[in-house]
């Protein structure tokens, strides 16, 4: 059994929650400041934001204790770093809970679970059930034991790197990518790409040329192009108990991905929408591996056969989990509710409407082709049910600017990845 922190005897209550929990977030990018708004909105807790580097929007919010640290994306940095905290946190008499913003420090944090177990609550899976679930020849397999569908998949074995693949085998066009995204991440090489769309042989290889050279050893999936655009996509996030039942459920139609090679199918748009078949696949597989805490699920319409298939999942909360509080369940709250009060998590399927957005209208209006669900969509901006995280009023003026800095800079992104 997984032991636990000392100090959590003396959290009995949410009224002792803003003395005694003191959540700790690895990472400042949208998803680190949505955990920052989302405590102090739910409890009036400031949490501690650990980062590599200053990112302003984020470090200039006045509710949380921002901390650089310059080896944090090194293995050992990041363990020795959040380990002196959850000391210093414990002799306090508080209890730290411990939160990644990337699937890379969500690997180290599961990985290390029984250490940080000691200063913290770490609301993750074990290890062995994260390793096997991410990889996705293993995530296939479990799905179409299910009966649910997935894309037709191949694999090419990157620790062999000596091998030609034959380019002509395979249906065009194509979708290839890593089969270990945390790996991937912190590679740095020609040509990297999170995912590439691929239209021809030579193009195949030319991919197969980058990533032989960058040192990733694990599988590149090359899998069949579901046809259609971004709003096709669908992402699904999901909470579940310790025995895999789904208790919170949230999601939507995606209207528009990030262009940029690094952030290429990164959701910037998500409108709200309940599609109750990719629910209940998502449950049966929830249970399957009696799945606990968040997951994310990336899912596609294909009109081909009027089927959905399931791409992959995130073995943590995504980038815009924040989806969940604006459908109407504060995204923090089920994690300590189940994690820390140790309550039975109500069920709710969180689908107040909303759009989840870190773009401005005008972007939108130049890339959203389908015209029904651009006036939907732009309804929702004009009656101010379109909100990113990042718009918290109670913040501080200068989280404000940097805020809108970022909002606007996605207007010259945009532009320059057409």
């Amino acid at each position: 059994m997984m032991k636990e922190p000392a100090n959590l005897k003396f959290i009995k209550s949410e009224a002792d929650l803003k003395g005694r929990l003191q959540p700790v977030v690895c990472g400042a990018d949208i998803l680190g400041y949505a955990y920052v708004r989302s405590y102090h909105e739910a409890w009036g807790i400031e949490p501690i934001v650990l980062s590599a580097i200053d990112v302003k929007v984020t470090s200039s919010s006045k509710f949380c204790d921002y901390r650089v640290i310059g080896d944090l994306n090194d293995e050992q940095g990041f363990i020795d770093a959040v380990s002196k905290i959850g000391r210093e946190l414990a002799a306090s008499g508080k209890v730290g809970i411990l939160h990644g913003s990337a699937d890379w420090n969500t690997r180290i944090i599961s990985a290390n679970k029984e250490l940080f177990s000691e200063w913290y609550v770490v609301p993750y899976i074990d290890f062995d059930l994260l390793d096997e679930i991410t990889q996705k020849e293993r995530f296939y397999e479990i799905m179409e034991g299910l009966g649910v569908d997935v894309p037709k998949t191949f694999y090419i074995d990157c620790s062999d790197t000596e091998q030609e693949i034959d380019v002509d085998a395979y249906p065009y066009p194509l979708i290839a990518k890593p089969s270990n995204s945390a790996t991937w991440d912190l590679l740095d090489f020609e040509g990297k790409q999170k995912i590439y769309e691929i239209a021809t042989p030579a193009e195949l290889k030319q991919v197969w040329e980058w990533v032989r050279k960058s040192g990733y050893t694990h599988k590149l999936v090359v899998q069949d192009f579901v046809p259609g655009g971004d709003d096709e996509i669908r992402s699904l996030t999901t909470f579940s108990d310790e025995t895999g039942d789904l208790r919170v459920v949230s999601g939507g139609r995606v209207v528009l991905q990030d262009h940029s090679p690094l952030a290429l199918g990164n959701p910037v748009c998500i409108l709200s929408e309940q599609q109750d078949t990719i629910i209940e696949g998502a449950r049966r597989f929830l249970k399957k591996v009696a799945y606990h805490g968040y997951a994310n699920f990336d899912i596609k319409h294909d009109a081909r056969d009027d089927t959905w298939r399931f791409f992959e999942v995130n073995t943590r909360p995504g980038k815009n989990t924040f989806y969940v509080s604006l459908g109407g369940v504060n995204f923090v709250r089920p994690i300590v509710e189940d994690w820390v009060l140790r309550r039975e998590v109500a069920y709710c399927e969180a689908y107040d409407p909303f759009v989840y957005t870190v773009v401005p209208a005008e972007v939108i209006k130049g890339w959203c082709k389908d015209e029904a669900l651009l006036a939907q969509v732009l309804a929702m901006y004009a009656n101010g049910r379109a909100q990113s995280p990042h718009d918290y009023a109670a913040d501080s003026l200068a989280h404000k600017v940097w805020a809108r800095l970022a909002w606007r800079h996605q207007i010259q992104k945009f532009k320059r990845y057409q």
